[in-house]
């Protein structure tokens, strides 16, 4: 059987949008909607035993968290892991860590599921971790979606005084012609264990990395009350339109 930690990281506060992990989301807080696309990908996967943990420093956030979700493993946040320089490799290791030495068990994988990603459906979790568990080589997979720019074709640098081409020695006169890129969305992270405990330099990129695809309007970087105001409008209209998106909504607990 598979063994799965599943990590859902906030920190208190925010100073790009204040306490944006705290927000109700289209009428319900926004935590909640990961926590349920968690549930839903673990019901339907029976064969995976996993447990969640919730890694903050926010009382606030924890409260909420247990009044519906209590079989979630609250994980105080030490001051070190608070500050916005600290990598989230940091805080994914710490959660790693204190949740094994608790259980007295080793994790096969390590999922990490962002709280500012509430446009996520099951179907995409399960097709992260899906990637990630049918391919030994891949230390990590993350979800992806479709770029809408590319800096071999139309995207530029800026250069002071002047900008130039993304990529110097692209040559190419139609986008078609130019290799596939991807926006990372961070809503997304499954980790082999070891590649995660023993990585020693916060990057991600000293792995192999496979990419799981995600809808492009599902997820937006949600940094300012106008992300969230859009994510909200975006959300209505795939509730209305795409039943795997308003599944998670309505398998919220209330």
């Amino acid at each position: 059987m598979e063994k799965l930690l599943i990590t859902v990281c906030g920190r208190a506060g925010s100073k790009g949008f204040k306490n944006k992990n705290l927000k109700t989301f289209c009428g319900l807080p926004l935590v909640y909607y990961t926590l349920s696309a968690a549930g839903m990908f673990l019901a339907a996967n029976p064969q995976v035993r996993a447990d969640i943990c919730l890694n903050t420093d926010s009382q606030d956030l924890a409260r909420l968290v247990a009044d519906k979700y209590p079989e979630v493993v609250f994980l105080p946040r030490g001051e070190a892991l608070g500050g916005d320089a600290v990598p989230k490799m940091a805080v994914f290791q710490d959660s790693l860590a204190r949740m094994e030495q608790a259980r007295g068990e080793t994790y096969d994988f390590v999922m990490d599921l962002d709280i500012t990603s509430p446009l996520r459906t099951a179907k995409d979790v399960e097709n992260a971790y899906r990637l990630k568990a049918g391919r030994p080589d891949l230390d990590l997979v993350f979800s992806v979606t479709d770029s809408r720019r590319n800096p071999c074709f139309n995207m530029v640098r800026d250069c002071g005084d002047h900008v130039e081409k993304g990529i110097d020695n692209a040559t190419y006169t139609a986008r078609q012609q130019a290799p596939v890129f991807y926006d990372v969305n961070a809503s997304i992270y499954v980790f082999r264990r070891d590649f995660l405990a023993n990585n020693t330099t916060g990057i991600l990129w000293d792995g192999k990395i496979g990419a799981s695809l995600m809808k492009d309007t599902g997820v937006l970087d949600i940094d300012s009350e106008e992300d969230f105001v859009l994510m909200e409008v975006i959300a209505r209209h795939l509730y209305d339109t795409l039943p795997e998106f308003s599944a998670v909504r309505e398998n919220i607990r209330r």
